[in-house]
């Protein structure tokens, strides 16, 4: 679906909120365009905004003066995490097949709102991997943007796009920027008047070798995980079940047993000691994988040294009690 927007632009923008997407979008807009910023978020990159989008929206407007919308890829991502056409990187992140969905989403949008680029924050060499200009440059073939994408930091060290061929970007008020290191940016973010972007921040999940291992872990299962089975995984200790059917989270601390309760499906298990303060466990599973998420729950709690202790579980409309032996 496309999101309804006020203005018409000239020029739509992938947004991640970093200082590379702002820039770019503030120098197209200092040439007197109107610039349309899209902001795509996963249960993997951006989730923290989800169900706040309006006020997260108006903040950036009021920060950067910039038009924002946002669009939850969840749904194809999941879909295509399973088998990414062009693999996975070094953990389980698939960025070839991600940045173009991404370009192909803004293609879409673009078309449909009559913009004439796309731009990005993208600086040449930046990233090892995914900002070579070999890289750069397939990106674009294969997300069908050749010509219509610009990346306006390093517009200079690329050849030009149609809307530079055509005079409606000028090519000499572009950058050729190019490496890892921040001071270029830096500089031009003063040059503009902004001072509060946020620091370099980890970005996707998936490139973090411990959380991408769970998230694997349950594609290996017979059925394609769900949103909240992958929210799940980022609260607390994981134990997947045998033949990857399941898996059981177990709380570290107050906050992670907030976010499980939270997090958790109207049909996974939710257990606690009744007796003393302890974690919260979730069981993505069924009643035999109960005893199983019970003595983990025990072993990560003040009833570790005890021989029998009670935990209570809940689903939906049922309950009970069991006795777990350590």
């Amino acid at each position: 679906m496309i999101p309804h927007i006020t203005t018409t632009p000239q020029v739509v923008a992938l947004f991640s909120q970093g200082l590379d997407s702002i820039l770019a979008t503030r120098v197209i807009q200092q040439q007197g365009l109107t610039v349309q910023a899209v902001k795509f978020i996963s249960p993997f990159f951006g989730y923290e905004i989800k169900g706040c989008e309006p006020e997260f929206c108006r903040q950036i407007k009021k920060s950067y003066d910039i038009d924002l919308t946002v669009i939850d890829l969840s749904d194809s991502y999941l879909t295509m995490l399973a088998a990414p056409q062009y693999g996975y990187g070094k953990n389980f992140n698939p960025c070839l097949d991600c940045k173009i969905m991404m370009l192909n989403q803004a293609r879409s949008l673009a078309e449909a709102w009559g913009a004439k680029a796309i731009i990005t924050g993208e600086v040449v060499g930046q990233r090892p991997f995914s900002q070579r200009r070999d890289t750069m440059r397939r990106i674009e073939k294969l997300s069908l943007c050749e010509g219509l994408l610009l990346r306006p930091l390093s517009a200079k060290l690329l050849p030009p796009s149609q809307a530079e061929e055509c005079g409606l970007i000028k090519r000499e008020l572009l950058f050729d920027f190019s490496g890892r290191g921040r001071k270029p940016q830096i500089a031009l973010a003063q040059q503009l008047n902004i001072t509060d972007y946020p620091n370099p921040a980890g970005g996707c999940l998936l490139t973090d070798p411990g959380f991408a291992k769970r998230v694997k872990t349950l594609y290996q299962g017979p059925l394609q995980p769900s949103l909240s089975e992958l929210n799940l995984l980022k609260f607390g200790r994981f134990y997947p079940l045998e033949n990857f059917s399941g898996f059981v989270m177990i709380g570290r601390h107050k906050e992670d047993n907030q976010q499980l309760l939270i997090t958790a499906a109207r049909n996974h298990y939710i257990l606690h000691l009744p007796e003393m303060a302890g974690p919260v466990a979730v069981l993505k599973g069924e009643e035999k994988d109960l005893a199983f998420a019970a003595e983990k729950l025990c072993r990560h709690s003040k009833a570790r040294g005890m021989t029998a202790v009670k935990v209570n579980w809940r689903r939906e409309n049922e309950s009970g009690t069991l006795t777990v032996t350590i």
